[in-house]
């Protein structure tokens, strides 16, 4: 989620269309990495797949080194470039965006629980007391580069105000997620190196407050607050996010940390580290058996039902709820059939949902049935909101009109 640096009080609209515009060239990189993951894992060098990524590699010196396979290198390591990013949009949300009016950031707010809630309801009506239930968090995410690139494909048929809609309850979604990480998917807690990690968080507050004003001596801290997560069970990325919501959101020194950090980051995140995450996570051998198995497999099922239909229930219901109740409005040109239009793409669930699925299975079977299930909603969802939102709106302009 990349935003150029900036001045918020002259071009307040301009950051919202970097952001998109970004957002879709990201959304076009890791659906060629998806691409070159499955094709790369149904090819006659399928077997190299596996032993590639299942590589090991040591970085570090001696208490302070850590091993790890390649996949989980991505997983755990760039991961957390891609979580400190989403971690600095929060922040710039909660602080000068969006989020910062609660009565504006109402309706997205409940919107995003809705759509939270009901597809890990639907979820666990599949799957309820089998083993496959403990990927309940898998169909809650929203995958915001997929997303947004659909609605840059719509352009002008879309308005402005349905693209602020999904950016906000994406955003939502992005800090609902991050907690469904952080508490359910962590790995037996270790007080000792978890206490180690605050402390490493308390030294950047302790460097600010001493006026540190360049970024590069936070650089080994954070590496140290990262692997004191990492040994503590809470999982790594989670060091990202803390790390980024302590990065100042005002001006230090003259510039904009905040904006000079996601400026920097985002490019990297958007064209290297999501797309090194596809690749490492998206190949799926698709034979025959293992689709037949996957379209009666309830965790399959219930990711697909949960995306597809669950984020268009859960968030069409969240608006309706506090539009109704006059709890909250629709941003200007916005109405109830982009509403749906976007619960139904906020139910493309890639990046996050491919993350939780290897989080919350140890066995590859069921991973690999939930990546089929994944990929099938987020399709699905994908194009449905493309014909709810396209039909009709052809000569609308980006204002709604």
């Amino acid at each position: 989620m990349s935003r150029p640096h900036h001045d918020t009080a002259t071009a307040p609209r301009s950051p919202v269309r970097r952001l998109l515009s970004s957002d879709a060239a990201g959304g076009v990189a890791l659906v060629l990495a998806a691409v070159v993951a499955l094709v790369w894992a149904n090819s006659p060098w399928q077997a190299s797949y596996a032993s590639s990524w299942g590589h090991e590699l040591t970085l570090g010196v001696g208490a302070l080194s850590v091993t790890e396979d390649l996949q989980h290198w991505v997983n755990d390591g760039l991961m957390v470039i891609f979580f400190f990013v989403v971690g600095l949009e929060i922040k710039r949300e909660l602080v000068r965006g969006e989020l910062r009016d609660p009565r504006a950031a109402a309706l997205p707010a409940v919107a995003a629980v809705g759509g939270v809630l009901v597809p890990a309801l639907l979820f666990l009506a599949f799957t309820g007391g089998s083993e496959g239930a403990a990927g309940w968090g898998i169909p809650m995410a929203t995958d915001i580069a997929f997303a947004v690139g659909v609605l840059a494909l719509l352009g002008s048929r879309v308005p402005a105000g349905a693209k602020l809609l999904l950016l906000t309850v994406a955003i939502v979604d992005d800090i609902i997620a991050i907690g469904v990480i952080a508490i359910f998917y962590s790995d037996s807690i270790s007080a000792l190196w978890l206490a180690a990690a605050v402390v490493g968080l308390a030294v950047v507050l302790v460097m600010r407050r001493l006026g540190v004003t360049a970024i590069w001596p936070y650089v080994p801290v954070g590496l140290l607050v990262w692997l004191c997560t990492l040994e503590s069970g809470v999982h790594a990325t989670i060091a990202g996010v803390a790390l980024a919501l302590l990065t100042p959101a005002g001006r230090v020194g003259g510039r904009h940390v905040l904006d000079t950090l996601e400026h920097r980051l985002a490019p990297v995140s958007a064209f290297l580290v999501v797309p090194l995450f596809a690749i490492a996570n998206a190949g799926v051998v698709l034979a025959g058996d293992t689709l037949r198995a996957a379209a009666s497999s309830p965790v399959a099922l219930g990711i697909a039902v949960g995306l597809v239909v669950g984020k268009v229930v859960g968030v069409s219901a969240g608006v309706a709820l506090m539009v109704r109740t006059g709890w909250g409005h629709l941003p200007e040109g916005v109405r109830a059939r982009h509403a749906v239009g976007v619960a139904a793409l906020a139910g493309i669930g890639f990046t996050v949902s491919l993350f939780i699925a290897e989080l919350a299975y140890a066995d590859p079977a069921f991973v690999e049935t939930a990546k089929i299930g994944i990929f099938a909603g987020s399709l699905v969802a994908g194009l449905v909101g493309a014909l709810v939102l396209g039909v009709r709106g052809g000569r609308r302009d980006a204002h709604g009109r």
